[in-house]
């Protein structure tokens, strides 16, 4: 693939009118009792796209009791194929109305339709249908036992829904990672409470339209838009009829949740931060390498949990490879999402730019070499309002350097040659991180032994960002905690009981 296709373009035609959010309690839009609202600004010119509520107690405290009053409801009285029916129908309808999703995802995001078009909604859609067609076929295991009296006892396993659980998603990846949690809680026989990220209120709004088209019970899909401490998000997780918080986010956030958590011993599942390595050996196909890296380092204008920061290739190809990584980052083009020649989005808000830009300027600070970008690009007219920063690339950092220890999220990488094995593998697993990492060899038996020794939760190799959706997916150390994807997700959506039965 090519450096210029670094994100497949289609021409789409969508409505881009400004609009404005709403919370989504017991299957109706409410504007809430607070009267406290923010201006949702486009990251692409710092244009205000509408306004949002601030929920607080009060529609937090709504919208758990109708999601508990669902599960006593139909809701809970439905077989699993008619609640996977349902589901069905819910993806079926979002593929349906993709344009509208679309661009509610580029509003709120800025991130060019090629890829949301392609990645964000199709996924976010089948989130729902993998997960429906999961539980249709989950078994549980029987044991028999023998007794004193001879006459033996069985024993089997039943799976029940945990209850309300609290969905607090990220703005990277807003509908995809909001409906990777949905998904199985709903599956499973879940009702939810969605707080999404401040950032991109728009599409879990919309879902809401959806489940009510598609006849999704009242009370099953609840959002509460809002902020964290103070607002939504904490008055979520305190919540005492929560049974469970789901989470994707950074690490600190993640620590304050889990400490609300802890009120009531809730169980958590948790995606939390990054600083995530790749390791390039001479004998790799230096073109997958390249383009591989390329991918992993400034798709989604670095904003992707999975993304590498930390890059680490063996002498011999170092040169080689910083030039076309150099050459790579500089063929890239920014600019508004529906222009098919974008593959570079804004970051999702000035806010975040000033981190970025922070750490651009602590890298120098550090004493690093640049090789690209470091700053802010030229962009035209309105677009020099928004979030944009140039895709990055720097060598010479120490090892203990902040810009190499500490997550960026933005289109940034370091680039450090490495001179044997075993020291590659040092040098990846340096971190209090655990999450992803990409391994790229054209020698099997090192493809192996090196992804075994990775401390992380998912390890490509010769590839970035392949997902089958049935395997485990985590992370390791301070990344994470659970895994989510196929089965391994019912460990957390479920309970999981036991009845033994004298025979």
């Amino acid at each position: 693939m090519s450096v210029q296709a670094l994100h497949k373009q289609t021409p789409v035609s969508v409505d881009t009118a400004r609009r404005d959010a709403a919370h989504f309690i017991n299957g109706a839009f409410t504007q809430g009792s607070t009267a406290k609202s923010w201006e949702n600004r486009s990251p692409l010119d710092n244009s205000v796209i509408g306004r949002v509520p601030e929920g607080g107690q009060a529609e937090i405290d709504a919208a758990v009791r109708a999601a508990r009053a669902a599960l006593d409801g139909p809701w809970g009285r439905m077989t699993v194929a008619e609640r996977t029916d349902l589901l069905a129908a819910v993806a079926d309808e979002i593929n349906a109305r993709a344009a509208e999703f679309l661009a509610a995802e580029c509003l709120d995001t800025g991130k060019p339709y090629g890829l949301a078009s392609h990645i964000d909604i199709p996924r976010g859609a089948a989130n729902f249908k993998m997960f429906a067609d999961t539980v249709k076929g989950v078994s549980t295991e029987t044991f028999t036992m023998p007794t004193p009296d001879g006459n033996g006892a069985l024993n089997y396993g039943l799976r029940r829904p945990k209850g309300v659980i609290a969905v607090i998603s990220p703005w990277n990846l807003p509908l995809l990672l909001m409906t990777w949690k949905v998904g199985p809680a709903l599956a499973c026989g879940n009702t939810v409470v969605v707080k999404p990220s401040e950032e991109t209120p728009l599409t879990a709004t919309l879902l809401g339209e959806v489940m009510n088209k598609v006849g999704v019970p009242k009370g099953v899909y609840n959002v509460v838009h809002g902020f964290g401490p103070n607002s939504a998000g904490e008055f979520l997780t305190q919540h005492p009829l929560v049974n469970g918080i789901t989470f994707t986010g950074e690490t600190r956030t993640g620590e304050a949740i889990m400490r609300q958590a802890a009120l009531g011993i809730r169980q958590v599942s948790f995606e939390l931060g990054g600083k995530n390595p790749a390791l390039v050996f001479a004998d790799c196909d230096l073109d997958k390498a390249v383009e591989g890296t390329l991918r992993s380092a400034f798709a989604n204008c670095g904003q992707v949990c999975l993304g590498t920061e930390r890059v680490y290739v063996e002498r011999p190809v170092f040169d080689a490879f910083v030039a076309r990584m150099k050459a790579g980052a500089e063929a890239l083009t920014l600019g508004r999402p529906e222009d098919a020649c974008t593959n570079l989005g804004p970051l999702i808000s000035q806010e975040h730019r000033s981190k970025v830009l922070s750490y651009y300027q602590l890298a120098m600070d550090e004493g690093a070499t640049l090789i690209t970008g470091g700053g802010v690009p030229d962009m035209p007219g309105a677009l020099a309002q928004g979030a944009w920063v140039q895709p990055t690339i720097w060598t010479g950092l120490k090892d203990d350097a902040r810009v190499v220890n500490e997550e960026i999220f933005g289109p940034c990488c370091h680039i450090r040659p490495f001179d044997t094995e075993e020291e590659a593998v040092r040098l990846a697993n340096s971190t209090p991180y655990g999450l992803a990492a990409a391994v790229w060899t054209e020698n099997l038996s090192r493809a192996h032994r090196v992804a075994a020794k990775m401390e992380v939760g998912i390890c490509w190799v010769n590839s970035w960002f392949l997902r089958d959706l049935r395997t485990a997916f985590g992370g390791a150390k301070q990344s994470g905690i659970g895994r989510e994807g196929g089965l391994h997700s019912l460990e957390f959506y479920t309970e999981l009981s036991n009845v033994c039965i004298k025979l």
